[in-house]
């Protein structure tokens, strides 16, 4: 396999048209057997995440604020499979694989796009919990439709603003050199190891943007947890505590499995290999996992999965409304809410 694809030449300027990905290196056993543990995992994880999708949508016992905020999860976990896993797939199978240079970046553009958002996502479902803990009496006229939308609306906005700000200063650099990334996707790093222009700029950029990306997220939902974790205590019944708690213990793991992997790999200098071991963590078991954390752990989302695979023409009849469309928006106008609320004895 050849190491250099070439554009054009001009003033011994050779400009990079492709991108070969190396991906895990081992034996045709081992290839084997982990491609077809990634396609098992690929189908598990977009099955997974469609069904919590669906049910929400159709379900009206989960038409609540906190199951709306993770629809949004859901997509953004099934974007993030389908933009990584099949390139993976074909690396592993092929050993290698060529990938073109406008292919490259519009795979890590919708990458940076999908985990970003995961964090602000997961930032607002933060305050959700609080909200409904904290100030239970309060909740319905603070969490409603209007909020929802703006909170969803503004995380996509400011993300969009934040890819495209990439995308200017990607479009500023020059790959002119070796081409092989040693990865199974295209990624920050390892793109700007091979760029040979200055990327002193948008390595500043990128700094100054995980402030208010991952940083302040990170620590709202850490002061947030904080008066969770407080007004729990007070609660004077163990049993009280456990249901209390139990509402939020869901979201706290998937926090903690999303921010630990992200500042392992990118806050820590490690080995190549151990940094594509957390990418794959976090690319492929995290979105893997998401829907069995909040599926396990949910008694309403069992209990409505049920329901939609024992009365499929209940399901139907529920969750569609006049105009023939998922009735989620209408309930919540109409204050038909369900917040989901701790339990306190």
């Amino acid at each position: 396999m050849c190491s250099f694809s070439y554009l054009k030449q001009e003033t011994n300027l050779t400009v990079v048209t492709e991108f070969i990905l190396l991906g895990f290196q081992g034996g045709r056993a081992f290839r084997i057997v982990f491609f077809c543990l990634l396609l098992v995992i690929f189908c598990v994880t977009v099955s997974g995440n469609l069904l919590i999708i669906l049910v929400v949508s159709y379900s009206r016992s989960l038409h609540s604020p906190m199951y709306f905020f993770l629809t949004q999860l859901s997509f953004l976990d099934l974007v993030l499979t389908i933009t990584v896993v099949p390139t993976m797939l074909l690396v592993v199978l092929y050993e290698g694989m060529y990938v073109s240079f406008t292919s490259c970046l519009i795979q890590y553009y919708f990458f940076l796009g999908c985990e970003a958002l995961e964090c602000l996502i997961l930032t607002v479902m933060s305050y959700d919990r609080y909200q409904a803990i904290c100030n239970p009496l309060r909740y319905t006229s603070v969490m409603t439709l209007t909020f929802c939308l703006k909170a969803v609306l503004l995380c996509w906005l400011a993300i969009v603003s934040m890819v495209l700000m990439f995308a200017v200063l990607f479009s500023q650099l020059l790959f002119c050199g070796p081409n092989i990334i040693d990865h199974f996707f295209c990624d920050f790093d390892p793109l700007l190891e091979l760029s040979c222009s200055e990327t002193v700029m948008i390595k500043l950029v990128s700094i100054v943007l995980v402030i208010p990306i991952v940083v302040c997220p990170l620590i709202f939902i850490i002061v947030s947890y904080g008066y969770i974790i407080l007004t729990v205590l007070k609660i004077p019944s163990v049993t009280g505590r456990q249901k209390t708690f139990s509402t939020c213990s869901s979201h706290l793991a998937v926090v903690s499995m999303l921010y630990v992997s992200i500042i392992s790999i990118y806050a820590f200098p490690t080995q190549i290999g151990v940094k594509k071991t957390l990418a794959l963590f976090y690319t492929v078991i995290t979105p893997l996992l998401n829907p069995s954390i909040y599926s396990l752990s949910n008694r309403n989302i069992k209990v409505a999965v049920k329901k939609l695979f024992s009365n499929k023409s209940g399901m139907f009849y529920t969750g569609l409304c006049n105009s023939g469309c998922p009735c989620f928006l209408d309930a919540m106008h109409s204050g038909d809410l369900r917040p989901v609320l701790p339990i306190h004895r």
